[in-house]
């Protein structure tokens, strides 16, 4: 766990604005989870637990459907690669990511984060103070970032997921909030039952 730096602020007495490399060797805070928004430490409290069963079964309904080629990791920090690697970054955390087998790897051997890039499908679960944050910001950022699929799940009766591709120019576009049961061929067959998510 670590505490924020004491040298946070410049010489001109501005808030240090930080790489996604510098954000990466912070390590973990001891509250609540950070994200990193053009430089800027975000912190946010813990998930409630509520929030983080629906994430395990999503991670059970997902377990063994994905293919070879592909696998998932919770509650973890991406770099969403939207500027050079010198300038103030962009990161954030996910409740799931899917990824490229291999970026683990590379991780172990190169340290720093996970890359967009490497992301094939983000998703994220909203939360009582995060609805507008996932649905529109993070949305826009995800897209940006050139990250394929992002879903979108909402625990609110009737629990519902709504599943963005990217669209080229458009960024992503989608076919609208499904309950009950979403069925998908893309990027892999898979059929979640949304109502055992809470």
């Amino acid at each position: 766990m670590t505490a924020l730096p004491e040298n946070s602020q410049n010489s001109a007495g501005e808030p240090h604005l930080f790489t996604v490399a510098e954000y990466a060797g912070l390590g973990e805070f001891e509250y609540g989870y950070s994200e990193l928004v053009e430089g800027r430490l975000i912190m946010s409290p813990s998930p409630a637990p509520g929030h983080q069963y629906a994430s395990g079964q999503l991670l059970f309904q997902l377990w063994g459907r994905l293919p070879p080629d592909l696998e998932m990791i919770q509650d973890i920090d991406i770099d969403l690669e939207l500027v050079a690697p010198d300038e103030p970054g962009y990161s954030r955390r996910p409740d799931l990511v899917i990824l490229r087998r291999g970026a683990r790897e590379r991780v172990r051997e190169e340290g720093g984060l996970l890359r967009a890039s490497e992301v094939v499908v983000v998703i994220e679960i909203i939360s009582p103070g995060s609805r507008r944050h996932d649905r529109v910001i993070k949305r826009a950022e995800y897209a940006d970032a050139g990250i394929p699929h992002y879903w979108i799940v909402d625990l609110d009766p009737p629990v519902s997921l709504v599943a963005c591709h990217l669209a080229g120019e458009f960024g992503y576009q989608d076919a609208g909030d499904v309950v009950g049961e979403f069925t998908t061929s893309v990027p892999f067959p898979v059929t979640l039952k949304l109502d055992g998510l809470v």
